[in-house]
């Protein structure tokens, strides 16, 4: 594969400035993309998904700019969001950044990435008023104690391949016990 597209393929050999306002985890799953004014469909698989958007593997990509709608099916929950192709790779697949999208649809993303990440999920509505759909809280003081530590080297083994998503799962999951 040239270097050229090696760079821009793979996330972790991007030349320049990351425009990602969140990260991205390894997330494999059947998806279709619409774009809602001429109802042109894709039919393709996310293979990396963050609070911000999505990589979807498909042959015939959107143009960067076009709006769509995407669907994405795991188990028996689909998301349902819509974005906007960020680039698009001819033969590969495309970008998504996705746009506001309703709070219930947000509340699956944030259940789907505290899976991924190792973020506690997120506790549907109680008497308080907290919201299923707010960002799940990591453990107390996290950001400096060893459980971020290992979470973020689980992340870092499974974006590298050295895990495989399953392998990774399976370590946060143990690691939130």
């Amino acid at each position: 594969m040239p270097q050229e597209l090696q760079q821009r393929y793979f996330p972790t050999r991007r030349v320049g400035r990351e425009r990602r306002t969140s990260p991205r985890y390894a997330f494999t799953a059947t998806c279709d993309a619409t774009e809602p004014k001429s109802g042109a469909k894709i039919v393709g698989r996310t293979s990396d998904l963050g609070r911000g958007g999505c990589y979807i593997d498909t042959i015939g990509p959107f143009p960067p700019g076009t709006n769509l709608v995407v669907r994405i099916n795991r188990d028996n929950q689909t998301l349902r969001m819509a974005g906007k192709v960020i680039f698009a790779q001819p033969g590969m697949g495309m970008g998504l950044a996705f746009s506001e999208n309703p709070a219930d649809q947000k509340a699956i993303l944030d259940q789907w990435i505290a899976e991924l990440s190792g973020e506690p999920v997120a506790q549907p509505v109680t008497d308080s008023g907290a919201s299923a759909g707010s960002r799940p809280a990591t453990a107390p003081g996290a950001e400096n104690s060893s459980f971020y530590v290992v979470n973020e080297l689980i992340l870092l083994l499974l974006q590298k391949g050295v895990l495989t998503e399953q392998e990774g799962k399976a370590l946060l999951q143990k690691l939130l016990k």
